[in-house]
């Protein structure tokens, strides 16, 4: 059975300034049986009252919300029903390994509980690493599950770290404004450089602007405006478009002393280039080069080549590559930019030359690295040598990622090599190969490009065949408007009919949908009454066009 949790402060005289008309007992709103009662002073309760199955009713916990004070909440918990949860002897030697394969939208509280239970102790180390690796997985609702736990709990002494980490996941995962609440409950001594920074990243992260300044300014007036903070500063800049204010940002670090890192002088210098800037980028480049406590890594090389090269700077493009190749060691990544920045000046030797080099360095090449290889070549039409690559990954790769040759299949269908595109895939397909919705969708494409209505609309329904394999696929809108118009005047009812259900699996229905099925009805002779029976029930209303159709004779 399961189990409600009821955990009671006061309720803020707000409930009746809200709801006049109503009193306490509005908080029964379900069966109170079985409770457990406890005293909740943890600020972090919303966020365990969002995950409750039970009090699923949005209106209700809206109102829930807005009765409590900043100062005082009520939170209800409807946990899930109680069960044993068992693990074979060799997943429960250590918390993570119980943890790590949990589903992304699972709960992680029974395992903790259940470990405990156990008699197992609890290290504080291992919470923290395994927060940390959620986060890096962007698993941010199961790391908050465990940070609340390791709060509600009280078996551990929150660190100010823990307390910065704690509000970045409310941020994440409930905004900005659980995050605010949470940093208004906190303590003085508890509201330091790391819980001001915490929220001022929260801030960024919702592009809050005047917020973002409202709080630097905060911090700079309590001494917690670090190179963090300015480096959240400018990113925001960056993502509103406001380019030009991030050198001020800058300048003002320096003149406050507060010594700019690689990241200020990376989102800098990008800054500089993305504005075509490039004195001001190479002049910027020239100062870090004299700070030795400063390195420029390889993706700032990356980036001011590129500039350079947009720029059709091509002898510096050629330097700061150079300067990008020393800084490589053993990171694919990098050669895959490097890569991809020669395919840009046409240098075929070189992307050989490198490709060489990146599989002596790094040993094992992943699909990302074949995918740029392949791109880049097609880029060049080196059709023949991509073809030659595609063999070489195939014979290796341990599963058959459609990525890879999908790389070939844009290429060739750009060139207007639509036939021998299918014929790859078909060719790949009778190797017991399935492909995914997007292969077919390309070679659809092209087809549409040379107006060749049947193979494009043939190979549009062989893509909803497959849609199991990426679920989350659906044809581009422009493809769909095409294909509709072309059936509503060449197809018959059931051609028609069958498709529509087909598409209805993968696109939302509209009223074109069924324009076309009512036009093609008409063109017939049939009647369309069921039809727009249908169209009322889906809540799509007849326009001047249904009209119009309606009127064909």
């Amino acid at each position: 059975m399961a189990q409600i949790i009821v955990f009671v402060i006061k309720l803020s005289a707000r409930w009746k300034t809200l709801n006049p008309n109503r009193n306490l007992q509005t908080l029964n709103f379900f069966s109170m049986s079985h409770c457990k009662v406890q005293i909740f002073t943890n600020p972090t309760m919303f966020s365990t009252l969002n995950r409750s199955h039970s009090f699923s009713n949005t209106r209700n916990l809206i109102f829930l919300r807005k009765a409590l004070s900043l100062e005082t909440y009520c939170t209800i918990i409807a946990a899930s029903p109680t069960t044993d949860v068992k693990f074979s002897a060799s997943r429960s030697r250590n918390l993570f390994s119980r943890i790590s394969p949990i589903r992304q939208d699972g709960h992680i509280v029974p395992v903790l509980d259940q470990w405990v239970a156990e008699g197992k102790k609890i290290n504080y180390l291992e919470l923290q690493r395994i927060i940390r690796d959620l986060r890096s997985r962007r698993r941010f609702s199961q790391a908050l599950q465990i940070s609340e736990w390791m709060s509600c709990k009280d078996i551990f002494e929150f660190s100010p770290g823990d307390f910065a980490v704690h509000l970045d996941l409310i941020g994440v995962v409930h905004g900005w404004e659980a995050a605010e609440r949470y940093f208004g409950n906190l303590s003085d001594l508890e509201k330091n450089e790391k819980t001001y920074g915490a929220l001022l990243n929260c801030y960024v992260r919702e592009g809050s602007l005047d917020k973002t300044l409202t709080h630097m300014q905060r911090m700079k007036d309590k001494g917690y405006a670090s190179s963090l903070a300015y480096n959240n500063l400018m990113t925001l800049y960056k993502k509103t478009g406001q380019l030009e204010k991030i050198p001020d940002v800058l300048s003002e670090m320096k003149r406050n002393g507060i010594a700019p890192n690689n990241f200020s002088y990376r989102i800098c210098i990008r800054s500089y280039g993305e504005r075509s800037d490039l004195n001001g980028m190479e002049k910027l480049a020239e100062e870090i080069r004299n700070q030795p406590h400063i390195s420029i890594d390889w993706a700032t090389y990356s980036n001011m080549a590129y500039c350079l090269i947009k720029a059709n700077e091509k002898e510096k493009a050629l330097h700061y590559l150079k300067k990008l190749e020393e800084k490589l060691d053993k990171d694919a990544l990098g050669y895959n930019h490097l890569i991809s920045l020669y395919a840009h000046l046409g240098n075929k030797d070189e992307m050989m030359r490198l490709w060489v080099l990146q599989k002596d360095a790094c040993k094992k090449q992943i699909n990302r690295d074949y995918i740029t290889m392949l791109g880049s070549l097609v880029k060049l039409g080196e059709f023949e040598t991509a073809e030659t690559l595609l063999k070489d990954w195939d014979s290796s790769c341990r599963t058959y990622d459609f990525r890879v040759p999908n790389i070939l299949l844009i290429g060739y269908c750009q060139k207007g090599l639509i036939e021998k595109a299918e014929t790859m895939l078909r060719d790949i397909m009778a190797r017991a190969k399935t492909p995914t919705p997007n292969s077919w969708a390309i070679i659809t494409a092209g087809y549409l490009n040379k107006d060749n209505m049947e193979k494009a609309f043939e190979c549009l329904k062989e893509a909803l065949a497959v849609k199991e394999e990426n679920t989350g696929w659906m044809p581009k809108p422009t493809i769909i408007t095409r294909i509709l118009n072309w059936l509503g005047e060449k197809a018959d009812p059931e051609q028609v009919e069958a498709f529509l259900r087909s598409l209805r699996t993968v696109s939302p229905v509209n009223r074109h949908m069924y324009h076309t099925l009512i036009k093609v009805n008409k063109r017939v002779g049939r009647e369309v009454d069921s039809i727009l029976g249908s169209m009322k029930a889906d809540q799509i209303d007849a326009d001047e066009e249904t009209e119009k159709i309606l009127s064909l004779g």
